[in-house]
């Protein structure tokens, strides 16, 4: 009788401890992301073009992007906090001071509403622009596109977003400090605001259109900056999947002046799944910043740029994922250096990286 009780006893402790395991509102998770990326060109000082802000040396083996992330999510509350290294945090947050550079994620949301979702969060924050971040696993390909490389990965502010009762609308305002922007720039006191409105009629659509409006100058030489992003994603049945994305955007040319500098890029993404374990990505993009708002190069037609690209993925296990890629990118003009110090029109790279997620 008394091994019966103790089992009990036992079971009943085993149990309680297994469902306060589950209701831990603590989470701990990681991601590593390893790569090497081959240019053809050699460039000499082993970086990628200055618009490439991810995966951005070359001919050399390196990290990607690697991150500890401590999360606690209640009913009504929920916090991110994420400390990362790598060459992508080089890249992104170059201009951020100290400790600042190695924050990939810092935010607090507060529910506002016990009867409907409906959420404001503040601090450092997943850009709400675009279809990819800087997770490799969630991107349908190896590198990021040229839009996501020249919007915002980050941003830093307030957001109040809203999910109706039905899930297919999801509806957000932003105030935030910047284009990308921990630190507002300094003697620059233009708030920037966004908005994100995502449609998913089906399972099998999304649809999203995101806006930016704010100045990442400072007052003296305040120049507007309107920009829009607009996506859809596509599964066509068991095996296909696409993304469409347009973007444009326009600044002013000077402070006060109605003359306007425009930018735009589509793209293009088709993947095919035949197994659960691998998928082929093709990728068709074109960036036109002739006037250099955002991809300065100081020639005749500015930037005028082609990309194509071959992407193949294996996942190892359902947390590591193993991609190769093959990636054209083709200027107008001369713009890119080889290894001679000449500039020429193509930019060829062969990419493979590993990515694990804990």
């Amino acid at each position: 009788m008394k091994k019966v009780v103790l089992g009990a006893i036992l079971l009943t402790g085993i149990n309680a401890t297994a469902q306060e395991v589950k209701q831990s509102p603590i989470s701990i998770s990681g991601y590593l992301e390893t790569y090497y990326s081959y240019e053809f060109n050699k460039p000499l000082n082993n970086s990628k073009p200055s618009f490439i802000y991810s995966h951005n040396r070359a001919n050399e083996i390196n990290l990607n992007l690697g991150f500890i992330k401590a999360g606690y999510t209640t009913e009504k509350l929920r916090a991110n906090l994420s400390l990362a290294t790598g060459t992508y945090m080089n890249a992104n947050y170059a201009v951020e001071p100290g400790v600042l550079k190695n924050i990939y994620e810092a935010n607090i949301g507060v529910k506002l509403s016990s009867k409907s979702n409906l959420w404001l969060d503040a601090g450092i924050l997943p850009s709400h622009i675009g279809w990819e971040s800087a997770l490799g696993k969630d991107c349908p390909t190896l590198t990021r596109s040229l839009s996501a490389e020249n919007s915002p990965y980050f941003e830093t502010g307030v957001k109040v977003g809203f999910t109706l009762p039905n899930e297919k609308w999801y509806l957000s305002a932003l105030v935030l400090n910047g284009w990308q922007r921990i630190q507002r720039i300094d003697r620059n006191t233009t708030p920037a605001f966004g908005t994100q409105i995502t449609f998913k009629p089906s399972k099998a659509i999304t649809l999203n259109s995101s806006t930016f409006v704010g100045n990442d100058k400072p007052d003296s030489v305040k120049q507007m900056r309107y920009f829009h992003d607009f996506y859809g994603i596509f599964q066509l049945g068991r095996k296909f999947s696409a993304t469409a994305g347009f973007d444009i955007g326009f600044e002013q040319k000077a402070k006060g002046s109605s003359s306007m500098n425009s930018w735009y890029t589509p793209v293009v993404i088709i993947r095919y799944t035949p197994t659960s374990k691998s998928s082929i990505a093709l990728r068709g993009e074109y960036y036109n910043d002739e006037k250099g708002v955002l991809i300065a190069t100081g020639s005749p037609n500015g930037f005028k740029t082609w990309g194509y690209s071959a992407n193949f993925d294996y996942s190892i296990s359902d947390n590591a994922m193993w991609r190769i890629e093959v990636r054209n990118l083709n200027n107008k003009d001369k713009l890119f250096a080889d290894q001679n110090g000449k500039f020429v029109r193509d930019n060829l790279a062969i990419s493979t990286s590993l990515a694990i997620s804990f």
